[in-house]
């Protein structure tokens, strides 16, 4: 299958396969085509979802994240991160 494919070839296809899908939702951003962007979304979190899978991760790892976030101000977390 296609996932098993990118597993085969590792970290950097998986990495690769990221920055394209994340470049081509910004252009389709860009260019304010609300299905592009639907269509170009869903391509990255799929392959997000692949990179989360590769280090034994799930969806549900971030969704505990966003929820530990919530309620925090962007400058706040970011903040906290650096100590």
């Amino acid at each position: 299958s296609y996932v098993s494919g990118l597993f085969a070839s590792g970290i950097d296809e998986i990495l690769k396969k990221i920055g394209e899908e994340a470049t081509e939702l910004v252009l389709a951003g860009k260019g304010e085509d609300r299905n592009e962007v639907v269509y170009e979304a869903a391509d990255l979190w799929f392959h997000s979802v692949v990179l989360l899978k590769y280090f034994g991760l799930e969806v549900s790892d971030v969704l505990a994240e966003l929820e530990r976030r919530s309620g925090t101000s962007g400058i706040e977390e970011k903040a906290n991160r650096q100590k």
